[in-house]
């Protein structure tokens, strides 16, 4: 290891959690470590061999479980962080840890606290980053990020139940029926209710990977105009979207949009978005037997055979902390990935973003 890598790792060991306030050796290593040796395992779809197990640089990676809940409670029992820190541990050269229990903001603010710790940072969470561009550009945008100022000032009023903008559907008000409008209906209206992003790793049939299709096989492709039902994503993408800029005004960097600045002398934290479904793979998460059978046969992998006891307790008894963990896992599998990514050069990919991992 490098002189600057061993002052990085004797860096986070020394400091505080900046989330549990207990030190890594107290809580986290001690409840994520367990019996076993470092390898790359399985690996997802769509990631080069070569990658995998490489010494990217990068020190922490720490993936979230979002929710678009209103409730203080509801937030902290639904949002759940899994972080990778690397100290040259059994899982993948580092340790892995599972927290939950904190709101939008509280988890932002520790977000922006552990970058001050580790810039060389990836954060990945489930919530879309802008929406389709026609409606980008509809609000007079030209850029995802002029776009979040927009949903800043209206978010909320899209999600109120007296709103009347009837795009935004699934909840049901005076002035709307909570039904998918017309304008979203058959083929056509499918596909103009989704950004390419969605189409991307959402859509089966404009999945050219073969592999990644079958991870969301029987899996209906959600929009970030749907605010109501199962598997709505659209809640969580109003609520997500201003506290993606409280990161950026903290410094992080968001790809697409931006250049990443994670091998930079003075290094920046990264925010990608991410989609749970391609990581895990075909599972019903919500079921108390699926998930401990599905990480029951992943403890093959020497990576999942070396997570603790708490670690894997927890994602089963959670579909929420089972998403954190499974993402987290392949997102520091593949870290070294990170270093690839470019600002995006077109158009529709600056108003509408992408999808980590997304063929």
């Amino acid at each position: 290891m490098s002189a600057s890598g061993q002052q990085s790792t004797r860096r986070m060991q020394k400091s505080r959690s900046l989330i549990t306030g207990e030190s890594p050796s107290r809580k986290r290593v001690r409840e994520a470590r367990g019996k076993g040796s470092a390898g790359a395992g399985g690996g997802a779809a769509g990631v080069t061999r070569a990658l995998v197990g490489v010494d990217a640089g990068i020190e922490r990676i720490v993936a979230i479980d979002w929710s678009g809940d209103a409730s203080a409670a509801g937030q902290r029992r639904k949002i759940w962080a899994g972080i990778w820190t690397a100290d040259g541990g059994e899982v993948f050269g580092g340790c892995v840890a599972l927290e939950g229990g904190r709101t939008r903001a509280e988890l932002v603010d520790a977000l922006i606290a552990m970058a001050r710790e580790t810039p060389r940072m990836v954060v990945g969470v489930d919530f879309c980053f802008s929406y389709p561009a026609w409606f980008v550009r509809e609000h007079g945008a030209v850029s995802a990020m002029e776009f979040w100022e927009i949903v800043a000032a209206h978010g909320e009023g899209w999600l109120a139940r007296e709103c009347d903008e009837a795009r935004f559907w699934g909840r049901v008000g005076p002035r709307r029926t909570g039904k998918k409008p017309p304008e979203f209906c058959g083929d056509a209206g499918a596909v103009r209710m989704l950004r390419r992003a969605d189409e991307a790793c959402k859509v089966r049939a404009a999945i050219l990977d073969a592999t990644l299709a079958a991870r969301v096989k029987g899996i209906a492709p959600k929009s970030p105009f749907q605010i109501g039902g199962a598997g709505a994503v659209g809640t969580g993408t109003l609520r997500g979207i201003p506290q993606l800029q409280r990161l950026h005004a903290a410094g992080f960097r968001v790809w697409p949009f931006e250049e990443p600045e994670l091998r930079a002398e003075v290094a920046r934290p990264l925010m990608v978005e991410i989609y749970p479904r391609l990581l895990t793979g075909e599972v019903n998460k919500g079921s108390a037997k699926a998930r401990p059978a599905w990480l029951a046969k992943r403890r093959g992998d020497r990576a999942y055979a070396a997570l603790g006891r708490g670690v894997v307790a927890k994602a089963r008894g959670s579909e929420d902390a089972f998403d954190a963990l499974v993402s987290v896992m392949a997102m520091a599998e593949q870290r070294a990935s990170f270093l690839a990514l470019r600002k995006a050069t077109d158009a529709v990919t600056l108003m509408e973003g992408a999808v980590w991992g997304a063929g």
